[in-house]
């Protein structure tokens, strides 16, 4: 049985292929995928090759990591029901290309285990559980600290930035200010502020999260904390950050980087979307088709109006 895949042949080469897929085993389900999200922080340097060494890098590759499907077939150890809806944070099923992230595809082949079930309310929404995930695991630390400080200030209001402040603000705690320097995306906040940072006269953050990407922004927020804040790297950086070690040094600053989320931080977020407490409304902004994928992908790369795009894999159904 064979399905179609997105393949990154070389930096800027990518092609729709039919690639094999092996028979499930006892524990394993077979996906039929209706939407998979593309990332515009690591699958981006993916594309343009700019990702930094990296375990399991390496071309030909299928990347995504954001994927939505149905059950088709189950492994006799498994639970899932078919035509069940679940969330796949990426797969290692096809042979002879790298799968780094792996869930680009109109099928999947993956452990029970990987996967999370979904509300069928949902639909191409839960391709953003990875990213609430992600969210979540930087504002809760990842469990490994016992004291955690909300964002007080959230620099970049793309999808990632959208994320953190509605799970601050879902949290009842004081609403954060976000900063964002294109105009157009300023808008859709939720119950906090969204400003460029020129108009922000504010240097007391006690704890500021980016999501920016940008490695030459850490000096200006350092200058921005108040003595002992935090500076928390949200985001992913393709180049090596620096800093000025005086201002640091008079604020007794730290600085925290926010790893890859863990299985718990996508059941908690999971159980918010269920719940209703944290809406992932108005976040995806474009939809296309995987036979369109070179479109797609420099969509979502080069255009600063698109938030989130979405290949939409149901018409393979």
């Amino acid at each position: 049985m064979n399905a179609h895949a997105i393949v990154f042949e070389q930096p800027r080469q990518l092609a729709l292929q039919a690639l094999a897929l092996p028979e499930i085993g006892p524990d394993q389900i077979e996906i039929e995928v209706e939407y998979s999200g593309i990332s515009t922080g690591t699958e981006r340097l993916l594309w343009d090759g700019s990702m930094p060494a990296f375990p399991g890098m390496g071309y030909p590759l299928v990347p995504g990591y954001e994927t939505v499907g149905r059950v088709r077939r189950a492994g006799s150890q498994t639970t899932y029901k078919e035509n069940q809806r679940v969330f796949v944070p990426g797969a290692q099923c096809f042979e002879g290309v790298r799968s780094l992230f792996g869930g680009a595809a109109s099928r999947l082949v993956v452990p029970e285990a990987r996967t999370v079930a979904v509300g069928e309310d949902l639909k191409d929404q839960a391709v953003l559980l990875a990213l609430a995930a992600t969210a979540y695991h930087a504002v809760a630390g990842g469990g490994q600290r016992k004291e955690i400080r909300p964002p007080d200030l959230i620099v970049g209001h793309g999808v990632m930035g959208r994320l953190l402040a509605r799970l601050t603000v879902a949290a009842g705690v004081a609403a954060p200010t976000v900063w964002e320097t294109e105009p157009h995306r300023q808008a859709g906040a939720q119950g906090y502020a969204v400003v460029s940072p020129e108009d922000d006269p504010r240097r007391d953050y006690q704890s500021i999260y980016d999501v920016s990407g940008d490695a030459h922004l850490l000096d200006q927020l350092i200058q921005r904390l108040r003595p002992g804040g935090e500076v928390v790297l949200a985001g992913f950086y393709k180049s090596d950050l620096h800093f000025s070690y005086a201002p640091a040094f008079m604020r007794e600053a730290q600085i925290r980087t926010a790893a890859e989320w863990k299985r718990p931080d996508l059941l908690a977020v999971t159980e918010l979307v269920h719940t209703g407490r944290l809406s992932l409304d108005g976040l995806i902004t474009h939809h296309q088709s995987p036979a369109q994928a070179e479109q797609a992908y420099a969509t979502a790369f080069g255009d600063a109006h698109c938030l989130k795009m979405v290949l939409d894999w149901s018409a393979n159904a």
